[in-house]
């Protein structure tokens, strides 16, 4: 089976049951309660479906319940498989073409209405669900608080790598799935709020009522006041040829698969995105033992942290900048993926193209906001605050602010006579700051004393190497007067404890020391189960992952408070101000191949992969019938499929532009009501006879 079964950070050895189930007839085994997704992709099974139009194969996308095309026959119903639990002895079956409804013709046994009250609802269980929880929760509000995963947390549980901002502010230098247990355990200490996990919000009605979806089996009808939505957001897709093929996928669905379900998804990976999804998913993926071939962008820079792009840079992956994806290509699944360079109208140069081996291709190259709870609670006049991605895409540890204070300005809504900390408004906007400028790298000199060298030059949010040194030897700049600033040692005495190395979330901390007239020690952080022992030759870099030599590693020690390693190596004197990284995986492993091989047909590119309906046919379609509204798409078949517009409607207003149609003269789309499919029998609680 394909699990994760060593990881540097994460725990591989959990007790969980194994259990067995068949699909297609043949006899696999599982987790109990993992998705069933989860547990076929650990089985090798790319294929989950095949579309009525042209017999396609179809695969997971988002893993997060957003879209439909993990849908399989599962006990004689069509499920949403990243969302339902393994059970023992279920019978699975590959989805061909439209599900059939099963027969039913019991009468109702079990129905009862269910009923819940509250004063506030939380929608979304992520950072700033569980912060604006917490919030009201101190203010004596009785909450119902949702999310539609079995575990609080949201993307926290996704993130095995340290956070940057503030120690003091928002844990910085802990991993996400460490603040997920941090913030659950506040959680679960108040009386006054009840939870709901395996619980997605079905629709929001006039009447100040919520139907919930409870455990996927029961509805239920909540009253509530107040409404924070905290649902997150849901990743963007991409429109090239083979973008609907197994194998292609969101890159929060791929860090849902390593990192959460310990499901060794792909063996080589290619990544579209450099901002700090993308760049985290690399990182993510090579400490799982996948080969990461490298990263495109479209841009001519990387738009997530420099600190990010270059600690993977030092491990051996490379970035791609100003260039495209043209073609996923494969039979039935990803086998390969081509690239191109753009020119300066971001037009594709095919001559240029590469193409590359691999088995998986993530796309990362933004999210969307979930919303839609947000404005119909405005359309019905509810008391209602939207926070985390639901509000703004930013970092986790905004989100986490950002959700303190909309718990707070609910509660004033509500007429409770609180007081906002007007500080706490100037850090979340510093912790969702941009990337600032990038400064040059300074010249260190190496002496006879331990010396911490900073390899980060850009200014973010992030300062827990100033907290944790126990000398206070490293500062702050004062430029901007706050933690954008960059970090620098001030030549006071530095005892080489190694805690601004291991605490630091860019991996961009040295610390160096001249033996003699040549040689050197360096000391540098590992976030991976070393590869090699004392006395053995390891490939080191520079910054941004140029190689720099290869020096003797003399000692391994382990910082078992942030799970880094440091490791320390005797090197050249001339180079050690300059050494920054351990390469992890060989120049050999990432190369493309030496003649591209690709059939790059842009108009066949799937908008709608629910339906199957091509950017040819669309644009054909708005030129000919003269189409100003999106509704009338619907026709052809747009946005008429299971995951109800979701993925294909962020890109359509390319599509309308490429019609020689201004996108903002279209009148937009009316979307479905209900946000996740549910059974009749569910609805009058008949699913299983259990009630809330």
């Amino acid at each position: 089976m394909n699990r994760i079964d060593k990881h540097p950070v994460l725990n591989t050895t959990q007790n969980r049951k194994k259990v067995n189930f068949k699909f297609n007839g043949e006899t696999q085994s599982g987790y109990e309660n993992e998705p069933v997704s989860s547990a076929l992709i650990a089985n090798g099974v790319r294929e989950f479906s095949v579309h009525q139009i042209e017999d396609a194969p179809q695969g997971i996308f988002c893993a997060n319940g957003q879209c439909s095309h993990c849908t399989l026959i599962i006990d004689g119903k069509p499920l949403k498989s990243c969302i339902t639990p393994l059970k023992e002895g279920m019978e699975i079956r590959t989805l061909m073409h439209l599900p059939e409804l099963p027969p039913d013709d019991r009468e109702p046994e079990n129905f009862k209405p269910l009923n819940l009250n509250c004063d506030v609802l939380v929608i979304g269980g992520g950072p700033s669900g569980l912060t604006s929880a917490i919030e009201l929760a101190k203010l004596g509000f009785e909450i119902i608080l949702i999310d539609d995963k079995d575990k609080l947390g949201g993307k926290l549980l996704l993130q095995t790598h340290k956070f940057f901002g503030s120690i003091e502010d928002c844990y910085a230098g802990k991993r996400g799935i460490e603040i997920a247990a941090l913030l659950e355990k506040e959680i679960r200490t108040y009386s006054n709020i009840k939870v709901f996990t395996n619980t997605s919000v079905a629709a929001l009605y006039k009447d100040k009522k919520a139907g919930l979806f409870i455990d996927y089996k029961n509805y239920a009808l909540v009253d509530f006041q107040g409404l924070v939505i905290s649902a997150g957001a849901r990743e963007k897709n991409l429109v090239f040829p083979g973008n609907d093929i197994p194998g292609v996928y969101g890159a929060g669905a791929f860090q849902t698969l390593v990192n959460r379900d310990l499901v060794k998804s792909s063996d080589r990976i290619f990544i579209i995105g450099s901002g700090n999804v993308g760049l985290i998913a690399a990182y993510h993926a090579l400490q799982a033992g996948i080969t990461v071939v490298g990263i495109a962008d479209i841009l001519d820079d990387v738009t997530g942290y420099k600190v990010h792009a270059d600690k993977i840079r030092r491990m051996g992956v490379p970035i791609y900048l100003k260039h495209t994806v043209l073609t996923a290509e494969g039979s039935g699944k990803v086998e390969r993926v081509t690239i191109a360079e753009v020119d300066d109208s971001f037009n594709p140069l095919l001559e240029k193209a590469k193409t590359f081996e691999v088995d998986t291709l993530l796309i990362a190259v933004g999210l969307s906001s979930i919303d839609e709870f947000y404005n119909t609670a405005v359309n019905f006049g509810y008391k209602a605050v939207k926070t985390g991605d639901a509000d703004e895409i930013a970092e986790a540890s905004s989100a986490m602010f950002g959700g303190r204070i909309a718990g707070l300005q609910l509660a004033k809504i509500l007429g409770k006579d609180v007081e906002i900390d007007e500080s706490w408004f100037a850090k979340a906007e510093i912790l969702k700051s941009k990337p600032g400028k990038i400064k040059s790298e300074p010249v260190v000199e190496i002496n006879e004393n331990y010396t911490p060298i900073m390899h980060c030059y850009q200014e973010i949010p992030c300062n827990p190497c100033i907290s944790v040194c126990p000398s206070g030897s490293i500062k702050l700049e004062e430029a901007l007067g706050n933690i954008m600033d960059l970090p620098y040692y001030t030549g006071e005495e530095c005892t080489r404890c190694g805690m601004c190395i291991a605490v630091c979330p860019g991996l961009a901390i040295s610390v160096a020391k001249k033996t003699d007239d040549k040689w050197a020690e360096v000391v540098l952080p590992h976030e991976f189960i070393p590869a090699f022992g004392v006395g053995e030759f390891v490939t080191l870099t520079d910054t941004e992952g140029n190689e720099i030599e290869k020096s003797e590693v003399i000692k391994i020690q382990l910082n078992k408070k942030y799970k880094t390693n440091l490791i320390t190596f005797r090197v050249s004197l001339e180079n050690a101000a300059k050494i920054a990284g351990i390469r992890v995986q060989d120049e050999d492993k990432i190369k493309p191949l030496p003649i591209p091989v690709f059939n790059y047909i842009p108009d066949n590119s799937i908008l709608c992969r629910c339906e199957r309906v091509s950017v040819g046919e669309i644009i054909k379609f708005i030129k000919e019938n003269d189409i100003k509204d999106a509704n009338q798409l619907k026709q052809i078949r747009v946005g008429m499929g299971a995951c109800g517009s979701r993925t294909c409607s962020i890109l359509l207003p390319r599509i309308f532009s490429a019609a020689g149609v201004n996108w903002y003269e279209v009148t937009q789309a009316t979307k479905r009501p209900l946000s996740i499919e549910i059974p009749m029998g569910a609805i009058i609680n008949e699913e299983s006879g259990e009630t809330a």
